[in-house]
């Protein structure tokens, strides 16, 4: 089997090492992210200095000088992932119940339920609530994202794959209920998840529901998430992977939810179509950030990453990454 052609034409394409270098500042963001921040206001270059929206801190700051006193607003963020931690919590509790058949379901919620940043979900309401929705139109897919998420962790655990004994401090699924059976409870979260997002969005257009679950089906599927797993199963054992072949990987395998729960969120608050792809390219900027700083260390693999994310933020030193 070839992987040379299909990562070297991607490469060229979409590779972020090909992208403009993206400098970013430190900002502080308006709470209650509801308030509607047009997203080219932030995202756009300046136009004019004396402009009062002509940088990101303009927009996304607001100080008033009273008596040589200046109030600032900032925004909590782990106070606020927290927040959304919880509510999504909640939310996948009342969505998948304990009920017959008991087996496929006990498997189902003990990953679902077992803990974690919900960092998925969390991107999926914050970009709704972004450009001006709401968290309950935003919570299905939000549930959606997780429930696939938490079907990819069961089933990259498997023997087949990955072979894992312990997810998030626990025995995984396959050691509690079997193989046979977290590959059903694997397969019916993925299935759930696009019936949650059909039936249970409300609030928005049926138009717009069918390009969520469109968004949703590609980031998983061939051209997504399975793309990245199955380039890396078969990565197995080669001596040498260059940079861009772990790009692809970690692209596709991490950052391609990651981005499909950005752009649902946009999608489901009502972002233009200009809006929505300037959040598609945020998303996809963070992917490979997201996995050095919150993934699981393997070995030359995790050090590899690390230096492919020095490689395209443009670092010539050697120090370490920094932390989250």
């Amino acid at each position: 089997m070839s992987l040379v052609n299909p990562i070297t034409t991607w490469s060229q394409s979409k590779s972020m090492k090909n992208a403009q270098t993206i400098r970013s500042k430190p900002f502080i963001l308006p709470h209650p992210l509801r308030n509607k921040v047009p997203i080219s206001s932030i995202f756009s270059k300046p136009t004019s200095k004396s402009s009062n929206l002509s940088s990101i801190s303009a927009v996304l700051t607001k100080e008033q000088k009273e008596d040589e006193k200046v109030e600032t607003f900032t925004f909590d963020f782990k106070n606020y992932m927290l927040l959304k931690a919880n509510s999504v919590n909640k939310a996948l509790e009342d969505a998948v119940l304990l009920k017959e058949p008991l087996q496929i379901h006990e498997s189902m919620r003990y990953s679902l339920l077992a803990g974690g940043k919900r960092v998925r979900p969390m991107l999926c309401i914050a970009a709704c609530e972004l450009v001006g929705g709401h968290e309950s139109t935003a919570m299905p897919s939000a549930c959606a994202v997780e429930m696939i998420h938490t079907m990819s962790l069961m089933h990259d655990d498997l023997p087949c794959m990955d072979n894992d004994d312990l997810r998030r401090g626990k025995p995984t699924n396959h050691k509690i209920f079997g193989e046979d059976v977290a590959v059903l409870a694997g397969d019916a979260l993925l299935a759930f998840s696009f019936e949650h997002v059909a039936t249970k969005t409300k609030g928005v257009s049926s138009e717009k529901i069918v390009r969520v679950v469109g968004e949703l089906a590609k980031c998983i599927g061939s051209e997504g998430l399975v793309a990245g797993q199955v380039v890396d199963i078969c990565s197995e054992g080669m001596p040498d992977v260059g940079l861009e072949h772990l790009e692809f990987i970690h692209v596709h395998k991490t950052a391609a939810l990651l981005e499909g729960s950005v752009v649902l969120g946009a999608i489901l608050g009502g972002a233009n179509d200009q809006d929505v792809e300037k959040l598609r390219k945020f998303a996809r900027c963070i992917g490979l950030l997201f996995q050095v700083n919150w993934g699981r260390p393997r070995g030359k693999i995790w050090w590899r990453i690390k230096r492919l994310i020095r490689s395209l933020l443009g670092s010539r030193n050697r120090g370490s990454l920094p932390r989250s």
